[in-house]
């Protein structure tokens, strides 16, 4: 069984900061597998992300935030029952597809899509990253296209050994599945 991992200390927040500003990519636990983060403003973190992966880019990514203010910008031109729908599921790890009308995602994250998939991590670690970074991260699971996601830093390790910028300390939360996905417009479920 694995434990939540605390927070960042003083030390780890200056380390995040600083790869995710340089165009950095970094491995973290997320509640249920290793995840693979950068800034979703930055293309070319975002394009190493879609290289490591061998993910093409009109898939899209998730973004993950540690706050709801993080992605308030992205629920404020939204109906207010679809908004509702969203809230009800964060903090936790559901990932809600949500409609983009102003295009505040850039194309190379939300791919060939007019929603961006998000999600409010209650996982104390990722809820640190974001809050170091003061933004909603990528967050796609930390594997190579068509292998099983890390659920161990060593995986993280084998599958991308020095080409990632930062691996972060840490322990996988509770889940046992990664995130759910949920259309929040329909209410269909997509994982």
């Amino acid at each position: 069984m694995s434990q939540q991992s605390p927070s960042l200390n003083s030390w780890q927040r200056h380390c995040v900061r600083r790869t995710v500003a340089r165009s950095g990519v970094i491995a973290y636990p997320t509640e249920a597998v290793w995840g693979l983060g950068c800034d979703p403003w930055n293309r070319e973190a975002v394009e190493r992300i879609l290289a490591l992966k061998q993910r093409p880019w009109h898939k899209g990514l998730i973004l993950v935030a540690g706050s709801l203010d993080q992605v308030a910008f992205l629920l404020q031109p939204l109906a207010p029952e679809i908004r509702q729908r969203a809230l009800q599921h964060w903090p936790g790890p559901v990932t809600c597809v949500v409609p983009d009308p102003l295009e505040q995602i850039p194309a190379w994250v939300r791919g060939r899509h007019h929603s961006i998939a998000i999600r409010v991590s209650a996982h104390p670690l990722v809820q640190a990253l974001c809050q170091s970074t003061g933004m909603p991260l990528v967050s796609t699971s930390c594997n190579p296209a068509g292998r099983q996601p890390a659920r161990h830093a060593w995986q993280v390790r084998r599958y991308f050994a020095d080409r990632l910028d930062w691996l972060v300390p840490g322990a996988l939360g509770e889940s046992r599945q990664p995130s759910q996905i949920i259309d929040i417009t329909t209410g269909r479920r997509l994982r």
